[in-house]
């Protein structure tokens, strides 16, 4: 006789069973033992194996805590804004300079910055608990790093919220007739004293004194190099010329009366450029160390970038951070001697954001209705941090005087 297939001895077990449980009408029990003579399949390669579940037991199980067929929850709005901010902050955390200095740097920048695009009621408190002195006619205030003083269409200006602080100084009251008006401007990137009138007759009195030499400025600069002579006086008029190359600009120069004569023991006058202004600035040291030196400017004109211009061109000691006269022919960050990078802990490739060290440190004010006015600035943290750095201090106080 021949084995019977697995199939053939399943049916034929199959039909013995039936007809003992009609027999015996006990179905159950044939039913049973039909399961238990059924051995479970091993597995195989072609057909595998999955547990069966009845669609309660699954539905169950994915929604079971701890399961690991659970599904995750859905993330909410709010959920994926604080994972985008907690990404964003750890990647600002890894971008974060190594030394000081280029955490002074950055930091600097970015509050820079914030001040710039701002809500401009933000930058008037900021301005109003900056204020150092004020009388019925003048308002002097510390300007701060990197706000522009006439209106910019990309960034906050200090003109654009001279109403909001006018609105201030007088206690915030609904109606009042008092406005701000800047009478002697200051550049983007200086800092210190400015000087605001309260009216416009009072704004034309400010600019008559000036034009009468009764308004004295004086300005702090960190410069790279030590002048010599140690004081004196710088009467170049000064240019507006176009510098040609793979990017062309325009730069401030010099536009000298005087040149050297042919035999080169004298000089000779040349007539001035009809486009030229006159440009007249005091200088004096007050210390110096390493290669580099603090001097306070005081300049008697009002040309476009004068102090900039005469540091560097005719001193040949330009201004820390002035990235525009530091080099005549092109656009690029200043370079830096190797023993003052390493006083600063900067390498050449981060010069690019060392902020121009250029402080208006005193005005003193002839003829004012209230008298003279002799108004004092302290310097900004950063320039504060660089003396300290480069070992420069200040031991003469006649500034002060």
């Amino acid at each position: 006789m021949f084995p019977l297939s697995s199939g053939t001895f399943l049916m034929s077990t199959t039909m013995n069973i039936c007809r003992r449980a009609a027999c015996t009408g006990d179905w159950s029990s044939g039913f049973n033992a039909l399961i238990s003579r059924v051995k479970p399949r091993s597995s195989c390669h072609r057909c595998p194996q999955t547990p069966s579940h009845s669609r309660g037991q699954s539905t169950a199980a994915k929604h079971a805590p701890g399961s690991e067929t659970s599904e995750k929850p859905r993330l909410r709005a709010i959920d994926l804004a604080r994972k985008v901010q907690q990404e964003k902050a750890k990647s600002q955390a890894a971008e974060v300079p190594v030394s000081d200095q280029q955490r002074r740097v950055a930091e600097l920048k970015r509050f820079s910055l914030q001040l710039q695009h701002v809500h401009p009621n933000v930058l008037a408190r900021h301005l109003h608990r900056s204020v150092l002195y004020q009388d019925k006619d003048l308002v002097v205030i510390n300007k701060p790093y990197g706000v522009p003083v006439r209106d910019d269409s990309r960034v906050t200006s200090i003109t654009s919220v001279l109403p909001v602080l006018s609105k201030m100084m007088e206690g915030n009251k609904i109606k009042t007739g008092s406005q701000l008006f800047p009478c002697l401007g200051l550049e983007k990137e200086t800092t210190g004293v400015l000087l605001l009138a309260r009216s416009e007759e009072a704004a034309e009195h400010i600019l008559n004194l000036h034009r009468n030499n009764q308004v004295q400025r004086k300005y702090w600069v960190v410069a790279v190099g030590v002048p010599v002579p140690s004081e004196g006086v710088i009467d170049i008029p000064i240019i507006e010329r176009e510098v040609t190359g793979p990017r062309p600009h325009y730069k401030m120069a010099l536009s000298p009366l005087f040149k050297v004569n042919d035999a080169g023991d004298g000089l000779t006058k040349v007539r001035a450029h009809r486009e030229a202004h006159p440009a007249v600035t005091k200088y004096r040291v007050l210390d110096s160390s390493r290669g580099c030196s603090l001097v306070e400017l005081q300049p008697f004109t009002g040309g476009k970038h004068q102090m900039r211009v005469h540091m560097a061109f005719a001193l040949a000691c330009p201004i820390l951070g002035d990235h525009k006269y530091s080099h005549w022919s092109k656009l690029a960050p200043q370079k830096l001697p190797e023993h003052v990078l390493g006083k600063l802990g900067l390498e050449q490739s981060k010069v690019r954001h060392l902020p121009l060290h250029l402080h208006s440190r005193q005005l003193i004010l002839s003829g004012a209705s209230q008298g003279d006015i002799n108004v004092s600035c302290p310097v900004p943290k950063y320039f504060t941090q660089t003396l300290k750095r480069l070992d420069l201090t200040v031991t003469d106080r006649k500034d002060d005087k």
